[in-house]
């Protein structure tokens, strides 16, 4: 299945949370909390301005961005959770 997000919403795939704490503790998934961090599987066509205009959203399918821990919308597609957000919810893009 596939989905095209609409005007300046973004389809992110959250990525998975750490398994082990960096002292070697292995964190048990009751106490795991939602990463706030994601990769970019598609974006909408962008918002339209106050003249008409299609302003274009800064991000391209791929990229690895920072958001809030509760923001955007969860859905289930194919039985992989996604998220879909506004632009205005990426806090950050993550740069190699």
């Amino acid at each position: 299945m596939k989905i095209r997000p609409l005007n300046d919403r973004i389809l992110v795939k959250r990525l998975e949370g750490e398994e082990k704490t960096a002292g070697g503790i292995i964190i048990p998934d009751s106490a795991k909390e939602k990463p706030a961090e994601g990769e970019v599987v598609a974006v909408g066509p962008g918002k339209r301005s106050e003249t008409g205009e299609r302003v274009t959203i800064d991000l391209v399918v791929g990229d690895r961005v920072l958001f809030s821990k509760y923001g955007g919308t969860e859905v289930k597609l194919d039985g992989e959770d996604f998220l879909i957000m506004r632009e205005d919810d990426i806090l950050g893009v993550i740069q190699a």
